[in-house]
């Protein structure tokens, strides 16, 4: 039995069954503050880290609609920025701009903290996104909505987690899941956008509109585990819906563009020419190139599930990629 899980039987003891919602917080939360989940052996690898190109496109993006709405006195901000590659990379390309702004990560994990520090040692760090100076941002959420907990339903009952032996679901059935939290995290971020300029691009897995189904799931080692074992020692996540999304942002007063399929939206920002540039100035690594921009943009890897929707002040323009 895990810490956590010691843990979680006391709560539900002295308290009764607790809420999906309340268990996938619990078990992040430990998770992310006490290891780096990262890279072969860590649970998962992001795109960042399968290669340099998706974090130069990102900030390609930014430079080009930073530039279009002459903001100088602008920061960059990355939310759950994991060790710091794409901050990294993306600012690379940021800086070849013209762009001074300071760096602002929103990171509460003690473990990832100190991995960022190393990479961009001058960054400040957050706890919120309320926290964020209040100046115009290009903000950047690379699987961060995911990992923010759901709520369940059941036949219009909210589902919970209880104990029958082990950990157990309370009820079965056709499972409807939301999240308040997403949404108020995405609000929180068309809130600053309108009220001081700037645009957000949201990357994750997830779908272009809210659909019944459950989906969240757990990863270990880099392999799909049950969603009640090891709590705490194992990374949750669900699909994000960007459909509400959307909604939420609009609702805050900040413009969306439509969701675009990840391998759509890195082919529109010069995947393929940047790829054969990299193999040129690297012949050596030319096929670990090619693997790499495979595995970002393939149907069957990541360019399907994964989607892309900007955020934008009404006085910025879309970032590129979505016409």
């Amino acid at each position: 039995m895990t810490p956590l899980e010691r843990a979680l039987h006391d709560r539900i003891r002295a308290e009764g069954p607790i809420t999906v919602e309340a268990y996938m917080e619990a078990c992040n939360g430990y998770y992310y503050a006490t290891r780096d989940p990262l890279g072969a052996a860590g649970d998962f690898t992001t795109a960042p880290e399968i290669s340099q190109m998706f974090g130069e496109l990102v900030g390609a993006a930014l430079a080009d609609c930073w530039r279009r709405a002459r903001s100088p006195d602008a920061i960059y901000a990355e939310l759950g920025p994991g060790r710091g590659t794409l901050a990294a990379d993306a600012l690379r390309a940021v800086r070849a701009s013209g762009f001074g702004g300071g760096v602002h990560f929103v990171e509460t994990s003690p473990a990832l903290r100190a991995a960022q520090a190393q990479l961009l040692p001058d960054a400040a760090w957050h706890e919120t996104i309320a926290g964020l100076p209040a100046r115009p941002a290009l903000v950047v959420a690379n699987e961060f909505l995911d990992a923010l907990p759901v709520r369940q339903h059941v036949a219009g009952i909210e589902r919970r987690v209880t104990i029958a032996g082990g950990l157990a679901f309370d009820r079965d059935g056709e499972v409807v899941e939301t999240s308040p939290a997403r949404e108020r995290a995405v609000a929180a971020i068309a809130r600053h956008l309108a009220a001081h300029g700037g645009a957000a691009l949201i990357i994750d897995y997830g779908h272009e509109r809210a659909s019944a189904g459950e989906t969240l799931q757990a990863v270990r080692g880099h392999r799909y585990a049950s969603v009640l074992e090891n709590p705490g020692e194992q990374d949750l996540t669900a699909h994000v819906d960007f459909e509400a999304v959307a909604r939420s942002a609009r609702d805050a007063g900040a413009r969306v563009t439509r969701v675009a399929r990840q391998r759509e939206w890195l082919a529109a920002l010069g995947l393929d020419a940047r790829a054969e540039a990299l193999s040129r100035a690297n012949p050596a690594r030319a096929d670990d190139i090619r693997v790499a921009a495979h595995r970002l943009t393939s149907p069957e890897e990541m360019g399907e599930l994964f989607k892309v929707i900007a955020i934008h002040s009404t006085k910025w323009p879309a970032p590129a990629g979505f016409a």
